[in-house]
């Protein structure tokens, strides 16, 4: 009797601590609007794997199954500096289910910067929520004689157009800091344009370029590993694993902070239901301490506001972004 009583009260523990853990489970899954969501939810980064985009993309797409209940896809559909993607979820149907993984560099810039970008940022899409709020970083590999942004105006100056800079493509904020750099501080580099972080990061550290400006959260793992130097940030503060690399406004360089950022976009037309939805969703994940954490080690700061906060900072960075491009006379076909 005494076992069998061991093992009933065994087995009941058992059972009470699975019904304890698909409470939980459940839990976390926010209530339906109406259908809504009842199949899987594309996320879709205009640029390929391996650079920041995706890196926030996969950030909310590895955790909002378990919020949503329904499976999170992410894709990759790169070219033309982040146009096709962009154009892809805009021209996409606007139930709630493909959502664009997008920066200030496509939404912001591209439309001032190509001829024909294929969409317009602030009609064709329905903003839902900023992740973050991060600088763009100035790396050169580990094995660089560049050892601070002193040497490399230096060496910029007595070699004049030699010094290359590889950027994730024409028109990102990285390229537009490029111009900024020789137009504002006299450092003349020659521009070496990539499909993406990642390609341009291997060529950095193959020593096929001499410097790479990127937003953080695509070097912020190698820096850590000891396989990239960052000679600076442009952010306003020291944030992250950045901690110990100066600002460019600490380098005696003035109206030079820059701030990247990611969010999240639906097609123009998606029911505001949906969206309030996706905004709750999205948001839940990004304020988990874990991928806030995440955020933070990748050198950005969260934000995760609301979608009128993105709408307005869009504005802003539209307005901004298009003054540089229109003083850089950038322009691509």
């Amino acid at each position: 009797m005494r076992r069998r009583s061991r093992m009933s009260i065994r087995h009941l523990a058992c059972l009470v601590a699975g019904l304890a853990c698909a409470w939980t489970a459940h839990a976390q899954v926010l209530p339906k609007t109406g259908d809504f969501p009842s199949q899987p939810i594309r996320l879709v980064s205009p640029f390929p794997p391996g650079g920041g985009n995706d890196f926030h993309m996969r950030l909310v797409s590895n955790e909002l199954a378990a919020v949503t209940g329904q499976p999170a896809v992410a894709e990759n559909k790169s070219g033309a500096g982040g146009n096709i993607g962009a154009k892809y979820v805009a021209d996409s149907r606007a139930d709630g289910y493909t959502v664009l993984v997008s920066q200030v560099s496509t939404m912001a810039v591209n439309p001032s910067l190509y001829r024909s970008s294929g969409f317009d940022p602030v009609t064709n899409y329905v903003p839902i929520t900023q992740i973050n709020a991060a600088p763009l970083a100035i790396v050169v590999a580990m094995n660089s004689p560049l050892k601070t942004i002193a040497d490399l105006r230096a060496q910029a100056q007595a070699s004049p157009g030699r010094l290359t800079y590889a950027t994730p493509g024409n028109g990102t904020l990285s390229h537009l800091l490029g111009v900024v750099l020789e137009k504002d501080a006299g450092i003349a580099l020659t521009h070496v344009p990539y499909r993406g972080a990642a390609p341009a990061l291997a060529d950095l550290m193959g020593g096929q370029v001499a410097v790479m400006i990127t937003s953080t959260s695509s070097v912020a793992g190698h820096i850590q590993q000891g396989m990239v130097r960052a000679l600076a940030v442009t952010s306003p503060r020291r944030v992250g694993v950045f901690k110990n690399v100066p600002t460019l406004e600490e380098l005696g360089m003035k109206n030079m902070t820059y701030e990247d950022w990611y969010g999240f976009f639906a097609p123009a037309g998606t029911p505001p239901e949906r969206v309030a939805y996706l905004h709750s969703a999205i948001t839940k994940v990004l304020k988990s301490p874990a991928i806030e954490k995440k955020i933070l080690d990748a050198g950005g700061e969260l934000v995760a506001g609301t979608p009128e906060e993105l709408a307005a900072q869009l504005k802003r960075d539209i307005e901004r972004w298009s003054r540089v491009v229109k003083l850089s006379g950038a322009s691509v076909d």
